[in-house]
């Protein structure tokens, strides 16, 4: 007779998960030895790995945070991971995010979820509008309700999610370190990737992508490559790499513990040179608009004189003199300076034709009717046949006065509640530098916009979205340590 009867009942248990295991994995590999018998390897390897991502789903659905995880590195990948598979593969990323909305919701099952902590002005902002966005299924100016799919993704359903996602499960001070070790490893990934495109040249796949309709007039300039690494284009990669150029840059001041300063200084150099090597003269107003923001935000006079003097010698450099003129880098980075900008002026010929067109259509032309969507689905069209050349024109061709006013309010309210916090209610250095780092580089994304689609592509969507909200959690983070 058992002297503790729930020692033998958790032994029992035990023993039946143990067999149940051992049956399962048994009978893989019994299969996996019948189809390589019948010399069907792909099958046999198939029911091999099987136990991998069943055991990862498994993680998944027990522990959400691993699910928003997943979404940070597969928002790093999935589209230059496309140009190998021929699947959609950039849908990895909304799956995951809902995947991970999903475990959420049955976590609840295990224990209480804290709804009520997503209920901020952030989240209600982003699903004001997800809510515009889909009103636009309805405009009648609409063409293609397929493009409308596709291209509602980076303006608004990343948001959507990130945003309250963040506040459920990944609101802590580790997840902002976990954020900023993921950005700073990815970043150095894609700029190995970038170097490797201009010294060794691109590889097969990154060709036949290139040589796609629109890809090569836009890559290929002067005989000269635009680097784009594994992101969706040069503009969005160059963009991306003045931001966190920025971004690592702060972080690197700030940093205490010397290793990880000057791992920081690395990648922000890293960034910076890729930026450069893009090809993208927009880019440029990441870093000098950063910088300048940092010098305020700062609040450390030298700290000002320092940085200013930098930011104000490389325009200098860039706007009035021919130094580096010889280096096809940098004599494309000073055209941005030109003021005869041959493709300024076709930019702002462009926006009077939209300026036109937009009159009478308050809600605009319909999500996913312009750009490269346009071009697919619907080409032939207005908005499709006219670049756009920025993401605000994009989101006013699409949304319209009414759109793009709104996104302009909720992007500027995220900007100047950010700086707020960082100004009047943040207390801890640790907290305060973190938080200019990133708000230094969203609001040279923000300018950058301007000319290219900077906000509104991986892996910037969900980075600048994750990070605002981590950013408004500082205040009750060191509330909760006094």
């Amino acid at each position: 007779m058992s002297v503790n009867p729930s020692i033998d009942n958790y032994n029992a248990k035990h023993a039946a998960l143990v067999a149940s295991v051992s049956l399962f994995f048994g009978m893989l590999v019994v299969g996996a030895v019948y189809f390589f018998s019948k010399d069907n390897f792909v099958a046999g390897i198939a029911l091999l790995v099987l136990p991998f991502p069943i055991l990862y789903l498994y993680k998944f659905f027990a522990n959400p945070r691993i699910g928003f995880v997943s979404v940070l590195v597969a928002n790093y990948f999935a589209i230059g991971l496309s140009r190998y598979i021929p699947a959609p593969v950039g849908l990895t990323v909304d799956a995951l995010l809902f995947l991970t909305l999903l475990a959420v919701i049955f976590s609840q099952f295990n224990h209480k979820v804290e709804w009520k902590n997503a209920g901020t002005d952030y989240t209600w902002f982003v699903i004001i509008w997800f809510g515009m966005t889909m009103f636009q299924l309805i405009n009648p100016e609409a063409v293609s309700r397929e493009a409308w799919f596709y291209a509602m993704r980076g303006q608004a359903f990343y948001l959507v999610l990130t945003v309250p996602l963040v506040y459920l499960i990944f609101n802590k001070s580790r997840d902002l370190q976990l954020l900023i070790t993921l950005c700073a490893w990815f970043t150095l990934l894609a700029v190995v990737k970038g170097l490797m495109q201009k010294y060794v040249g691109v590889d097969h796949w990154e060709q036949v992508w290139l040589n796609q309709p629109g890809n090569r007039s836009t890559h290929i300039l002067f005989g000269q490559l635009r680097v784009f690494s594994f992101y969706s284009d040069a503009g969005t990669f160059g963009g991306s790499m003045g931001y966190f150029g920025v971004v690592f840059t702060v972080l690197g001041i700030h940093e205490e513990v010397k290793r990880r300063k000057y791992f920081y200084y690395f990648v922000a150099i890293a960034s910076l040179y890729a930026m450069l090597i893009s090809g993208t003269r927009s880019a440029i107003a990441a870093p000098l608009m950063g910088f300048a923001l940092y010098t305020v935000l700062s609040k450390r006079f030298k700290v000002m004189i320092f940085v200013g003097s930098i930011v104000f010698v490389i325009f200098f450099i860039l706007k009035y003199t021919m130094i580096g003129q010889g280096n096809y880098d940098i004599r494309r980075m000073r055209s941005a300076f030109a003021e005869d900008n041959a493709s300024l002026n076709v930019r702002q010929e462009n926006r009077k034709l939209f300026a036109e067109y937009l009159k009478n259509r308050p809600f605009g032309g319909g999500v996913g009717s312009s750009g490269n969507w346009g071009l697919r689905f619907s080409p032939g069209t207005f908005l499709a046949e006219t670049a756009t050349d920025g993401w605000y024109v994009q989101i006013w061709a699409e949304q319209g006065i009414v759109g793009i006013t709104f996104y302009l309010i909720m992007i500027v309210y995220f900007f100047v509640k950010s700086v707020f916090l960082i100004f009047f209610r943040l207390k801890k250095p640790e907290n305060i530098y973190k938080a200019i780092a990133f708000t230094s580089g969203m609001a040279g994304l923000m300018v950058t916009s301007y000319s290219a689609s900077s906000l509104g592509q991986m892996p910037n969507t969900i980075i600048v979205a994750a990070s605002v909200a981590i950013i408004s959690l500082m205040p009750q983070w060191e509330k909760e340590t006094l």
